[in-house]
């Protein structure tokens, strides 16, 4: 213990220990938080908005913190259960944000897009879910998938990625093959 007017030693803050000091965490260190985002985003696929309403929902579900959830999913990753009240809550939630809106609702009117351009982004989406499902808590892959994701729900004029995928791989499917 320093006496008075001595200078303290610094101490080395852990990330969560930095962020309740209103310090962000360092890039580099992969969060809990991050990581659960990471497995979403690859497993439901969607982009990191909707991952992050989703651990949110299933956090307020089975009435636990989001980091405590979110910690949770990230011990899956070494073989512990998530636990059955989490996993309920996780997997309501994944299907209500897999819920579609219902049919027949106003559409906007615009160009169809272009098959080879759906393609070509469709694929770029399942090559982004395959990276993140090796590696939820890289915040490149984050980023390739969000992006990704968004491209397609604009090409495709949906609002959410799995509508975007929905209606992609409907049109390529009516498209004829040369």
């Amino acid at each position: 213990m320093p006496t008075p007017g001595e200078p303290t030693p610094p101490t080395r803050q852990t990330p969560a220990a930095a962020r309740t000091h209103g310090q962000p965490a360092p890039a580099s260190t992969p969060t809990a938080g991050n990581w659960a985002v990471g497995m979403l985003m690859a497993t439901t696929p969607c982009s990191a908005r909707d991952a992050l309403r989703i651990l949110a929902t299933a956090a307020d579900l089975a009435d636990v913190a989001v980091e405590d959830l979110a910690a949770a999913m990230t011990a899956t990753a070494c073989g512990t259960a998530l636990p059955a009240r989490l996993e309920r809550a996780l997997r309501l939630s994944v299907e209500a944000a897999r819920t579609r809106a219902p049919a027949g609702g106003p559409r906007a009117a615009g160009l169809a897009p272009n098959p080879a351009r759906t393609e070509e982004v469709l694929t770029r989406l399942r090559g982004c879910q395959a990276r993140l499902a090796a590696a939820p808590h890289d915040p490149a892959a984050l980023r390739a998938m969000d992006d990704t994701a968004y491209t397609l729900c604009v090409l495709m004029g949906r609002p959410t990625a799995l509508e975007a995928i929905t209606a992609a791989e409907e049109l390529l499917a009516a498209t004829p093959t040369l």
